[in-house]
């Protein structure tokens, strides 16, 4: 087993652990967060309910880069090779080993993707988050779930602690976490290019369970060119398996008629070709229920280990596996067919069958001009 994060890790800091409970809404973006390590490891849960984390009500939008920490060994051809290109294939047929792109000696994972942002926008709020499974092949120990190392554009690596409660579930043959912490003032200073996240607590080997793993930084940007949107996300960390799933609802929006917009969502352990997972949108009255799809995600199996969104959502990012082997970070449209007048608009994600955890949801729908 590779050293844990705790004994890799660099001294250079940014985050502070704050005992805040995952459910309590951010009002406002935080300041830059403080340059001192956290006293104690932060609290953990087994499941957290979903809640708000953010909201504004701005011209503007949101975007999110994301990438995985972990893959099939690329000295098993051709079965690997076929899956990293696409093919339906699931993190429990491979011995998984560590994505690492940074050349660093000192970490045993990394990847790599862009936050792309349209010129004259402001960051208003980001937050990087990060999980996968602790016990394959090998058992990592859970106090390295609340730390990960994020280099922004040209920079060196940063120490991250998570800043609230992680979520940390032992179930179907999995160890399961997702932490995450807010990141508003490095990617305001640092702006759009390649962050760099490594020392994601993921293990490697081979189970039935599998291995996975990876991160998403989900940032919310003000640009007077851009509609006036309402912006929001929830996080949590929810068990999918055999359940109704996350709920989230916005009220209160006062939609225009043939408004548009986008939904993001983060989840984990997501096989591709195992259906009945969706993620369903309601809004209108009387109440419509629509099963959200794409040419990436197909009806019934949303959580398919990809990466992925509409053109211009899915920036590059290194390495670009068309099958993330169990970890999902998805982008889907919401055109005017969906998102009818009225004030109240609700988004559910469940599964019926992957032994799946779902971590975050967010939301851009245009707003009454």
């Amino acid at each position: 087993m590779r050293h844990s994060l705790g004994q890799l890790l660099r001294p250079a800091t940014v985050g502070v652990l704050a005992l805040v409970a995952m459910w309590a809404p951010c009002a406002s973006p935080a300041a830059s967060p403080a340059a001192s390590p956290a006293a104690a490891p932060a609290p953990e849960a087994s499941s957290l309910p979903f809640g708000q984390r953010y909201h504004a009500l701005q011209h503007g939008g949101i975007v999110r880069a994301a990438n995985s920490s972990a893959t099939c060994r690329t000295n098993r051809p051709p079965a690997c090779a076929g899956a990293q290109a696409g093919a339906q294939a699931v993190n429990g047929d491979f011995d998984m080993f560590y994505v690492d792109v940074d050349r660093d000696p000192n970490t045993y994972n990394s990847s790599r993707a862009e936050v792309r942002l349209p010129s004259g926008s402001r960051v208003t709020y980001a937050r990087l988050y990060w999980g996968g499974n602790l016990r394959v092949g090998e058992q990592k120990p859970a106090q390295d779930n609340e730390r990960v190392l994020i280099a922004e554009p040209g920079g060196e690596y940063k120490e991250l602690l998570a800043d609230t409660v992680v979520g940390h579930d032992v179930a179907d043959g999995a160890d399961a976490f997702q932490a995450s912490a807010d990141v508003t003032g490095l990617v305001r200073d640092s702006g759009p290019g390649p962050y760099t996240v490594a020392q994601v607590n993921v293990a490697a080997g081979r189970s039935a369970a599998g291995a996975w793993g990876g991160w998403t930084l989900v940032v919310a940007y003000e640009n007077p060119a851009e509609p006036l949107r309402h912006l929001s996300l929830w996080d949590g960390f929810a068990p999918l398996k055999s359940r109704t799933g996350p709920e989230v609802r916005l009220g209160g929006l006062d939609l225009p008629g043939g408004t548009e917009g986008l939904v993001g969502l983060v989840a984990y352990n997501g096989d591709r070709g195992t259906t009945g997972d969706s993620l369903t949108v309601t809004s209108g009255s009387p109440a419509s229920t629509v099963a959200l799809s794409d040419s990436a995600n197909p009806a019934g199996d949303v959580l398919n280990s990809t990466i992925s969104g509409p053109a211009g959502a899915a920036p590059a990012r290194v390495p670009a596996y068309s099958n993330t082997l169990g970890y999902d970070s998805d982008v889907f449209t919401l055109g005017s067919d969906l998102l009818r007048a009225g004030d109240r608009v609700g988004f559910r994600l469940s599964s019926r069958a992957d032994a799946a955890w779902a971590g975050v949801l967010f939301t851009a729908v245009d707003a009454r001009r």
